[in-house]
């Protein structure tokens, strides 16, 4: 058997996958996935940074300021003034509290009681109207039952200083067919507003979730205490860093595509290589066989001379 031959059986013609499962490739494999790992936790760590709270521009909340501070009369709640723990003077019209339901405290499905508060200086605005949660009830039951005591209680229309979490309008809620029509579900002053008795002057748009204190708790006997929870801070989006995480995922997809392409040229040269040699193969077996050596000249006048050259006798 000729070298090229053996050679040729040698290298045979092995698939991709074949050449990719040997050893070297597979170790530049695994060195390929570990770049790959790299670049994709670059990735993660720029898109954390990606979406980053402002800090500089939010304020705390969670510092007393009067309600002027936070909010004007007759505007809408910004993103400065929703959420922030807010001081006011004023006092409570009898006969204009309501009863909203469904609503969620530490975990209990029950009401609220919801009064109206005439706003006084220097902490607001001058009869200014604002809704104020006042406190959490287990039923519409026992939330009517509070009301009806408030009511009665000539200290409720008494003028104090109320702290609380001005709170954004929630959204307007279609009432079910079987709900009762007259039912108040979302918390929504403009619609308060309609409720009251005698309203003359602007309605401010937000809502007070009233805090406990010494001077409210006697406002609280047979109510809870809301759940006030801090907003949570505004969300900034860098597009830099979005671009730069998309760009890392790039690259560790590159990583592994750069170890196929490798590989593929691997298998791709051995299988020119194993074509080239089936080719000289071929062409060396189609050659006509060599042509025996012509005689000797010095045979072939031997054969031709004189002297044995037949001799004709002559009669």
């Amino acid at each position: 058997m000729s070298q090229q031959t053996r050679k040729t059986e040698y290298l045979g013609d092995p698939t991709l996958a074949r050449v990719m499962r040997r050893p070297q490739w597979i170790l530049a494999l695994l060195l390929a996935l570990l770049v790959a790992a790299v670049f994709a936790w670059l990735g993660q760590w720029q898109m954390s940074n990606a979406i980053r709270s402002d800090e500089e521009q939010n304020c705390n909340t969670e510092t007393l300021r009067p309600l002027s501070e936070a909010t004007e009369l007759g505007k809408g709640v910004n993103e400065y003034g929703a959420g922030v723990v807010v001081s006011v003077r004023g006092s409570f019209v009898p006969g204009d509290s309501q009863v909203l339901t469904p609503r969620e405290n530490q975990g209990k499905t029950g009401a609220w009681v919801i009064g109206h508060l005439v706003t006084e200086g220097p902490e607001a605005e001058a009869n200014g109207n604002l809704a104020v949660a006042i406190g959490w009830a287990p039923d519409q039951a026992a939330a009517e039952k509070a009301i009806e005591r408030l009511d009665a209680d000539p200290a409720f229309a008494e003028s104090r200083v109320f702290e609380g979490r001005y709170m954004p309008p929630e959204g307007a809620q279609i009432p079910e067919p079987t709900d009762d029509p007259q039912r108040l579900q979302t918390m929504l002053p403009a619609h308060l507003a309609n409720l009251w008795a005698d309203v003359q002057s602007p309605v401010y748009a937000g809502y007070l979730v009233m805090h406990d204190g010494a001077s409210v708790a006697p406002l609280l006997t047979g109510l809870d205490k809301i759940d006030s929870v801090a907003p949570l801070p505004p969300e900034k989006v860098s597009w830099l860093n979005v671009f730069y995480a998309i760009e890392w995922v790039v690259f560790a997809g590159f990583a592994v595509f750069f170890w196929f392409r490798l590989a593929r040229d691997a298998w791709e040269k051995e299988h020119e290589l194993k074509l080239l040699m089936q080719e000289a193969e071929a062409r060396s077996g189609n050659e006509p066989d060599a042509e025996p050596d012509p005689e000797p000249p010095a045979a072939a006048a031997q054969t031709n001379s004189p002297s044995q050259r037949p001799q004709i006798e002559t009669q």
